[in-house]
């Protein structure tokens, strides 16, 4: 997906001079894209040493110039995993006591505290997938881990900040902004230890922004998703006695093929993705036990309860063909025969809600496309996963994914990841323009009625790390 060009509808807001990422902005990428943020989840535990501590004082020390002050820089405390919805992956590796020690979350507010309705947030994570190697800037180009997803945003979104501060002072004063520098988007987290609880502590706004490469285009859904495991627990044999075992390496295979043919019909508002298979190493021994790895996305609470119910009853019919096909087999009549009883389905990660904010908040969409001069992702194509969903359960708020690059174009996953300035540059200048359109163009209603505290919910000695302009 190429980025759309930029466009503005007549009367949007228009900066001048557009805002421009800095020579000190281009050192701070540069920075934070050197400091290794891949955590355990990623490398494992022989990769190397997350160094989150050291990107959020990085990224705090240069907020701290333009006026954002820290609110809370910590881990999130460890009950937050004790939760049926935590990716079953987290809660085993949170059995290291230093695994959330290891990966603080930051919150940097600009402006007093002010109810949530005159509050912007940010979310921006700072962590990475795995595979790291030296930051590069050609003058046109960074290269390095984090260059688009997600460190590359996280600066632009300062150097829109600034820009915004210059043309509206009242920014700070009547509409305050939050960022939240997250850990734990990466990994299959999901943000359980990361924005979830920044979230439910009240860090939020009521607008609020996920910067995520979107292509310059403000998505206001994000799918979550559900992981299986399709376990298939027999007897081996010795290779000159196939029959005498359970063959999990065709019965997986059987599986796996009749899911990836006839699921995918079946998901509303979702993806399939098959993977994952593995019974064993060696040519001379049948393998009796073995594994199937099934990601489903969803775009709903309903949908993902529908597709928990697909699943089940396509693997049912992949049994049943499977036990009626291969039963005149000699070599897999004992396989065919117990298939279902050595059958079994799992769950690694389940009942994670989803994100669609469309028509949630009228003022909002046209705030963003009419007065900030964005342009909406279109309701026919796919959205992705993120850690937006946590705000789907936030009243009174409304949230969009939006960020500059694209996830596949940009190698976001893979060697060679990158960030063009021109499209970071962009992506200040439309940030400037969309906090100078919310301090302008206040939501209906009046004067809010609510408490302040959206940065009430510091824990205490969370702020203890605090991180002054130099």
């Amino acid at each position: 997906m190429a980025d759309l060009p930029a466009r503005r509808p007549a009367g949007s807001i228009a900066l001048s001079p557009p805002a421009r990422l800095t020579p000190a902005d281009h050192e701070l990428l540069l920075g934070l894209l050197d400091i290794p943020t891949a955590g355990p989840l990623e490398t494992g535990d022989g990769g190397p040493a997350v160094a989150l501590w050291e990107a959020g004082r990085t990224y705090a020390t240069a907020a701290a110039k333009l006026g954002l002050r820290v609110l809370r820089h910590a881990p999130a405390e460890p009950g937050v995993l004790c939760r049926d919805d935590v990716p079953l992956t987290v809660r085993e590796a949170a059995r290291d006591e230093t695994f959330l020690a290891r990966q603080p979350s930051l919150v940097l507010s600009l402006g007093p505290r002010l109810p949530r309705r005159d509050t912007v947030m940010f979310n921006v994570h700072l962590d990475t997938v795995a595979g790291w190697w030296p930051a590069h800037f050609d003058g046109r180009r960074f290269t390095g881990r984090g260059a688009i997803d997600a460190k590359g945003p996280a600066v632009a979104l300062l150097a829109g900040i600034r820009a915004a501060r210059a043309a509206e002072p009242d920014l700070g004063r009547r509409v305050g902004v939050l960022v939240q520098a997250v850990a734990g988007e990466e990994g299959g987290a999901m943000g359980t230890f990361g924005t979830r609880p920044l979230v439910e502590a009240g860090f939020t706004g009521g607008l609020n922004m996920f910067c995520e490469p979107t292509g310059h285009r403000f998505l206001p859904r994000s799918t979550a998703s559900m992981t299986a495991v399709v376990r298939v627990a027999g007897e081996d044999a010795v290779d000159d006695r196939p029959e005498a075992g359970h063959n999990a390496t065709v019965l997986l295979g059987h599986i796996a093929h009749h899911l990836a043919r006839a699921l995918p019909p079946r998901i509303r508002d979702g993806r399939v993705c098959v993977a994952g298979l593995h019974t064993g190493e060696r040519h001379n021994r049948v393998y009796g036990t073995g594994r199937l790895l099934l990601n489903v996305s969803y775009g709903s609470r309903a949908a993902g309860e529908a597709a928990e119910a697909a699943l089940r009853e396509a693997l049912d019919e992949a049994l049943a063909a499977f036990s009626a096909g291969a039963a005149g087999t000699r070599d897999l009549a004992r396989t065919a025969a117990d298939a279902a009883r050595i059958t079994s389905l799992h769950w690694c990660k389940r009942g994670l809600p989803a994100l669609d904010g469309r028509g949630r908040a009228p003022w909002a969409e046209e705030l963003l496309e009419r007065h900030a001069g964005l342009v909406r992702w279109p309701d026919e194509e796919p959205a992705f996963t993120c850690d937006a969903i946590w705000m789907a359960e936030v009243s009174d708020a409304y949230t969009a994914v939006f960020g500059p690059g694209d996830l596949d174009t940009n190698r976001a996953h893979a060697a060679g990841e990158y960030a063009d300035l021109a499209d970071l540059d962009r992506y200040a200048d439309e940030i400037a323009r969309l906090l100078v359109a919310r301090v302008r163009h206040p939501p209906p209603g009046g004067a809010a009625t609510e408490e302040p505290h959206a940065h009430q919910a510091a824990a205490p000695g969370a702020a203890e790390d605090r991180i002054s302009a130099r």
